[in-house]
């Protein structure tokens, strides 16, 4: 009986030896994509609609469709964000540096009334606006009152828009790709497969595109492949959640925006 007991251990001790260890999880990559200046037109933007995911609409207040695509949008189920016109940008609801915050405020209001069932905001140009620590530091405290996110499409190296919307904590998060800065199909498919690439070395990748012909010709037939190449798209929400307000080490260090 004793023998019996012995080789059994001898024999689960060996087993313990000789185990493989378990393969460590894959790291999750995940995409988002958030698809700007809509309202223009509506035949060519319910194509943004048809894409097959959480594609979050980017509607600009200067433009005719903007309150009717914006509810179009909301019945479908996609999150809308007011895509804020910022100088060098023109128009009645532009933000310019030389406004004061009251003027600031004003146009904010009217974009807002223009664009209904907005959950956050992203910024159209803003290039030179988004530079203005004063004016961004206002803005995102008035987004937090609003209880309204913030997506920074850093149109310009110098912006302290995320580097503001972290100092209070802010929900907001930075864009990493453009997509369609070249307007051809083998430029947007390159950009994608950046973002893809990415997204699997940082853990996540946010993307912005335009409702361009070339562009939704691609995601039509791109987006379908995204689960096969090991990506899960999540919509704008989940990934400010994924990120937790922390800067990727392209856009910051130690999680801080520069």
């Amino acid at each position: 009986m004793f023998v019996r007991l012995a080789l059994a251990l001898v024999g689960c001790l060996a087993g313990v030896v000789h185990a493989t260890p378990a393969a460590a999880a894959p790291q999750k990559a995940y995409l988002s994509l958030i698809i700007d200046d809509l309202g223009q037109s509506l035949p060519r933007d319910r194509r943004v609609l048809a894409l097959p995911g959480p594609v979050t609409t980017a509607i600009m207040p200067d433009t005719p469709h903007a309150t009717e695509f914006a509810r179009e949008a909301h019945r479908a189920g996609k999150i809308v964000i007011l895509h804020m016109p910022m100088d060098p940008a023109t128009g009645p609801f532009a933000w310019h540096p030389e406004l004061p915050i009251e003027e600031l405020e004003k146009r904010l209001n009217a974009a807002f009334k223009r664009v209904p069932y907005t959950a956050g905001i992203n910024n159209h140009m803003g290039s030179r606006m988004t530079a203005q620590p004063a004016a961004m530091a206002w803005l995102m405290a008035d987004l937090q009152r609003r209880h309204k996110f913030f997506v920074d499409s850093r149109t310009s190296a110098q912006t302290v828009a995320a580097q503001q919307a972290q100092k209070i904590d802010l929900a907001s998060v930075s864009r990493d790709v453009f997509l369609d800065d070249e307007r051809t199909e083998v430029a947007i498919f390159t950009q994608l497969q950046t973002a893809i690439s990415l997204a699997h070395k940082q853990g996540s990748a946010v993307m912005i595109g335009h409702p361009y012909p070339q562009t939704l010709a691609v995601l039509e037939r791109e987006l379908p492949k995204l689960k096969a190449q090991g990506i899960e798209w999540i919509d704008i929400r989940q990934m400010i959640s994924v990120r937790s307000n922390r800067a990727t080490a392209a856009h910051g260090k130690d999680g801080l925006y520069r």
